[in-house]
């Protein structure tokens, strides 16, 4: 890619920082130097490895683009630096030796999938509201919940955001105590399980994300990460919209 000028907006992008959009949003704004100016115009191009390009003064590199799917453990952070100085995803990342971000999150006593990646415009996608990527979940409920309180759950739940409301409830076993669910959503409120299952009044214990879009957690272990197939990509782009393998122009 050396000695081939990119538009900046696709090596921001490309760097993690900011989706494709959001990116031409940046130069706009006057947030994006190139050499040291300030830029606006969105057909500005670069070198990568030669030309210095910064957002908000710190600089970005267009990288190689990774995906990488991880099991994420309990009691784990879902950030690449934890000021408390707590185990967090970003120590499991480490080993990739490129900087990637995780896609969403998943709460500190959750665990299970969770996708990272450095590919800016796949993650916007990825989150955003509109394209409704759905999630699956296994979660131990206490107590023994009836169907009809299983059912609330697929008619939906007055939280302060909206409606939450699960796409599939699926009971999955009961011990002497609880009961096990698969849980789909394609929300992805703060908290949103836990405030569920709070409402129908059977608390949530514990929650392991298995599935993610086409995505499963399939043979990984917690702390286990492992880097995507071609057709694992293939299918996360065709979720969202996205053409895998198609060149944009620079």
């Amino acid at each position: 890619m050396n000695g081939t000028p990119v538009r900046l907006q696709k090596i921001i992008a490309r760097s993690g920082k900011a989706s494709r959009r959001d990116a031409e949003k940046l130069i706009l704004a006057g947030r994006v130097t190139l050499n040291n100016a300030i830029v606006t115009d969105l057909g500005t191009k670069a070198i990568p490895g030669i030309d210095i390009v910064k957002v908000d003064g710190r600089e970005v590199r267009f990288e190689e683009l990774t995906y990488v799917l991880l099991y994420k453990p309990r009691f784990c952070v879902t950030t690449l630096k934890d000021p408390r100085n707590r185990y967090c995803v970003g120590d499991i990342l480490k080993k990739w030796h490129v900087r990637l971000y995780p896609v969403g999150r998943l709460d500190y006593d959750a665990e299970g999938l969770l996708f990272c990646t450095n590919d800016g415009e796949l993650s916007y996608r990825l989150q955003h509201p509109k394209f409704g990527v759905k999630k699956t979940y296994e979660v131990k409920l206490s107590g023994k919940p009836s169907r009809r309180m299983l059912k609330q759950l697929l008619k939906g739940i007055k939280l302060k955001e909206g409606i939450a409301r699960a796409d599939r409830v699926e009971i999955v076993r009961h011990t002497s105590k609880n009961c096990w669910i698969l849980l789909t959503l394609h929300q992805g409120w703060y908290r949103q399980i836990k405030r569920m299952g709070q409402a129908i009044g059977h608390p949530v214990l514990k929650i392991k994300r298995v599935g993610y879009g086409p995505l499963t957690v399939g043979g990984l272990k917690a702390g286990e990460s492992r880097v995507l197939a071609d057709s694992e990509v293939m299918n996360l782009y065709e979720e969202v919209g996205l053409q895998y393998g198609k060149k944009i122009d620079g």
